[in-house]
């Protein structure tokens, strides 16, 4: 089954209201933490879930980038073979040896540009396997925040049944973790 932080967080939410027309003070204030938390657990969720799409969709185009210079590597490699023979046959004599000679110096020219395209897309490759890193970083990050927020919510729920404010107060410190791991995403 799939997960849908929206509609968990629309869910806690309803729970939190009728648990609030207790008129119970430490309900109430339960009731808040979790609707708060239940919130924050919905966008982090739906920005993992961003992350995620990122850090793939970078890492296959790194993946087509490096198709696309091996490509050029192996023209690069084909151009110099060619190079080769036309000066092998240059160097025989002939009455076609000037134009093999010509032919082997164009062959060298291609193979020049064949090797900066090569590179400009290995170039493109890196930055993309780094950019799909960063997205991958930040995917990890925001998991472990949505994490940290579910189970504020699963201790608030313990607290409103037991009433125990020491569940609340443990809740509360989850939710600010999941606060810092959410921050923490986006500021390295």
């Amino acid at each position: 089954m799939a997960h849908d932080p929206a509609l968990d967080a629309h869910e806690h939410t309803e729970h939190a209201a009728h648990a609030a027309h207790e008129h119970d003070p430490f309900i109430s204030q339960i009731s808040i933490t979790v609707a708060i938390l239940a919130v924050l657990a919905a966008v982090a969720g739906s920005l993992e879930t961003v992350e995620g799409g990122r850090a793939l969709g970078a890492a296959s185009e790194a993946v087509l980038k490096q198709d696309q210079a091996t490509d050029y590597w192996n023209e690069f490699q084909a151009d110099g073979l060619k190079r080769h023979i036309y000066t092998i046959a240059s160097g025989s004599g002939g009455a076609l040896a000037s134009g093999y000679g010509k032919t082997a110096q164009k062959e060298g020219a291609k193979q020049a540009k064949d090797r900066e395209k090569a590179l400009d897309y290995e170039k493109e490759r890196d930055a993309l396997r780094r950019e799909s890193q960063i997205h991958e970083g930040r995917h990890h990050w925001l998991t472990g925040a949505a994490t940290l927020f579910e189970i504020g919510i699963a201790m608030s729920t313990v607290a409103i049944i037991t009433r125990r404010h020491w569940l609340w107060y443990a809740a509360t410190f989850f939710g600010v973790g999941g606060l810092v791991l959410l921050g923490t995403a986006y500021l390295f």
